[in-house]
């Protein structure tokens, strides 16, 4: 393993609150992939090095790599050891478009069931992805995602309040008026309102525990993990749209749109 990898890998790590320590060990060695530190098709060291290169137990190593497997950055060989993949899966959807559209699928009924429509001040995660400040006001929409009445998935949409430019022309900046049927997605509509309007966006992936006030809404175990997708969405070059939706692991595979890079 080269020397930066060994020196990245052996930052201390801190478990996030109500997060156990294997996601911030897989979170740890997931970045450590992507910056191509742990180069593709590349061998990992063994579970023990790797515990005492991280300070952490076997144990947790050998969880985080499971995890790490299942999502498809490293892939093991009998016999032999663990390697990174040769093709990772992309962070990002190169098409933007609503959850109900990436989650759903041919014969499968997708229902969105709104649980709240709040305008309250921006927090510091949700204010930059929007494009205001911590404290100015923006829209919130919640909502529960049920595939063939299970609910798979929970949406955290953010939108600022405040007045913006949406459409062509010199027209002034004024507050959105986006109508809540309870059918769709904040994405949906806003998408609806600018046609091809919105972009370029962007999807971090992660893995987390869902948590006791989610867990009730999605019909899960508190210490149950959940796939986080963040969704960032630009409009004119400037922040406009951010989502947060965690996926139980019923919800099955998730398909990413990729093309071959020229």
């Amino acid at each position: 393993m080269h020397d930066d990898a060994v020196r990245f890998l052996s930052q201390p790590i801190a478990a996030q609150p109500g997060s156990p320590l294997r996601v911030a060990v897989y979170s740890r060695i997931a970045e450590a992939i992507r910056n191509n530190l742990l180069q593709p098709g590349s061998m990992l060291p063994t579970e023990t090095e790797l515990g005492t290169d991280m300070q952490v137990s076997r144990t947790v190593v050998r969880e985080a790599l499971m995890l790490l497997e299942e999502d498809g950055l490293i892939r093991a060989r009998r016999g032999v050891g663990r390697f990174v993949s040769d093709t990772l899966p992309r962070i990002g959807i190169e098409r933007i478009r609503p959850f109900e559209e990436v989650l759903g699928g041919p014969g499968q009924h997708l229902e969105i069931k709104r649980t709240q429509v709040v305008r309250q001040p921006a927090s510091e995660f949700a204010a930059p992805g929007v494009g205001i400040a911590p404290g100015e006001d923006c829209w919130l929409w919640e909502s529960v995602l049920i595939r063939d009445g299970e609910p798979i998935g929970q949406l955290q949409e953010n939108i600022s309040a405040l007045p913006v430019r949406f459409g062509s022309g010199s027209a002034a900046a004024a507050p959105l008026q986006v109508e809540d049927d309870g059918g769709t997605t904040l994405l949906a509509a806003l998408t609806k309102m600018a046609g091809r309007g919105l972009g370029p966006g962007e999807c971090q992936i992660s893995l987390s525990q869902v948590g006791p006030s989610r867990a009730k809404l999605l019909d899960l175990r508190p210490s149950d993990p959940v796939l986080v997708l963040t969704q960032y969405v630009r409009h004119a070059n400037r922040p406009f749209y951010l989502a947060k939706c965690l996926i139980a692991a019923r919800a099955g595979h998730l398909s990413v749109m990729q093309s071959v890079q020229s």
